[in-house]
């Protein structure tokens, strides 16, 4: 460990960490709204209640077993450069990285199309200038430090679930509609229902080992990080699968569910207040889901860069809060230039890099246990052997049926993202010692 990464910071206590957690691979309910139009309603709940024992459970258990072996900046990165080597460290770290671009700015965006929903006059230039306001604001918040981004997180929450569990008390009261009919939408082809709502499933299910970036920002990291997960991911699961359960069944009109329908659901179930207010949830959602990406994604080029693969000015740290302000900036600075790109776009793309990223971090635990066995492991993936074969075959056999079952823009996008990994690893290989 360099002297830089071990400059004072304000720690995060599990409170906090459990909030961040939730913040970045939840949020809330929102997003997932075009999966019931497009794999139907029952094959949507399905999936929500299925997907994460072959997806983030399983990363989860890695992410608690590596985290309290190695609570170290750069998280699963230094995981897959300890046990596969400089070359496959490099593309986790890269690939996260470039992912990130591909979400941020879009957080941003999504935040100024809710606005103008109340300021209609939010158009062009000032839509534009409303997304870099808030990474302006959001980059300066995460300049402060972990602390800060926690408890922004924190009160960000619980503004979003208060509505939420609203809804879901009082729509759950008027249950009038099997929500599982009809399990997939009729006529619809097999390459939507099933390549389709898995990208989007996935996506939801995702980014579970991305706060071991921060391990050394924590308090406690080794017993934190556990703790934090087995809250994490079953409050995560409730959070999709009742909201939905829950406008299925008391309104049953599956066919006009679209982006941002949670807001239609709340009005036609407790009235106009309850609409409005989740609206702006919503909206906060997008300020939650900003606030904390930028916290766990800035500290990949922070550690790469402390390792010789991209220029040492982003271990640079801020002199008062220890944090690295550079790489902050930097990563803000692109989210701000992509930050017109469309969602579902960037989500087929996205989920190539963050398949890729995940996959190694499974076959780091795997590989870790075979070459340090001995290594301090203060929790281990129960199950023995089993138990690491599960963790491992069900994320990659995941991620390989949602690469298949790619659309021809995530597919093309996707490949040229992962393929630009080992070509700028060559640059940066040949300039390091």
């Amino acid at each position: 460990m360099t002297s830089a990464t071990k400059s004072a910071v304000r720690k995060a206590s599990l409170f906090y960490l459990v909030f961040v957690m939730f913040s970045y691979t939840t949020g809330g309910p929102f997003g997932l709204e075009d999966m019931v139009t497009t794999s139907g309603p029952g094959m949507t709940l399905i999936y929500l209640l299925v997907l994460p024992f072959f997806w983030c459970i399983p990363v989860s258990l890695v992410s608690a077993e590596l985290t309290t072996a190695m609570p170290v900046q750069g998280g699963f990165y230094r995981w897959a450069r300890a046990a596969f080597g400089d070359f496959w460290g490099f593309l986790a770290g890269w690939w996260n990285w470039s992912a990130s671009f591909l979400l941020g700015g879009v957080y941003a965006v999504l935040f100024a199309d809710y606005l103008s929903n109340y300021f209609p006059q939010i158009t062009g230039w000032k839509h534009y200038l409303v997304s870099l306001a808030l990474i302006a604001i959001i980059t300066w918040i995460n300049l402060r430090g972990i602390q800060m981004v926690g408890q922004v997180a924190t009160a960000l929450e619980i503004f979003i679930f208060l509505p939420v569990v609203t809804m879901v008390a009082i729509g759950l009261a008027k249950w009038q509609h099997n929500p599982f009919v009809p399990v997939v939408v009729p006529r619809q082809p097999p390459f939507k229902i099933f390549g389709v709502g898995l990208a989007l499933g996935l996506w939801l299910y995702s980014g579970y080992e991305q706060l071991s970036t921060v391990a050394e920002e924590v308090e406690d990291p080794q017993r934190s990080y556990p703790r934090a997960l087995a809250l994490v991911v079953p409050l995560s699961i409730a959070t999709y699968f009742l909201t939905t359960l829950t406008g299925l069944a008391a309104l049953g009109d599956w066919q006009n569910w679209h982006t941002g329908h949670f807001s239609e659901v709340a009005t036609l179930i407790g009235g106009s207040w309850l609409g409005t207010w989740l609206t702006l949830a919503a909206t906060v959602g997008n300020i939650a889901l900003l606030n904390s990406t930028v916290l766990t994604t800035t500290r990949m080029p922070f550690a790469m860069a402390e390792d010789g693969y991209l220029p040492a000015a982003l271990t640079r740290k801020h002199p008062g809060y220890g944090t690295p302000w550079l790489a902050i900036a930097v990563s803000a600075i692109i989210y701000g230039l992509l930050a017109r790109q469309s969602l579902t776009q960037l989500i087929s793309v996205y989920i190539w890099l963050r398949s890729a990223t995940t996959v190694l971090t499974v076959l780091s635990a795997w590989k870790l246990r075979r070459t340090r066995p001995a290594m301090p492991r203060s929790f281990a993936i129960p199950g023995g052997n089993v138990g690491l074969f599960y963790v491992v075959a069900a994320p990659l056999v995941m991620a390989i049926l949602a690469l298949l079952g790619s659309d021809r823009f995530g597919m093309i996008g996707g490949a040229i993202a992962l393929a630009l990994g080992p070509v700028v690893y060559k640059i940066v290989a040949r300039g390091s010692p």
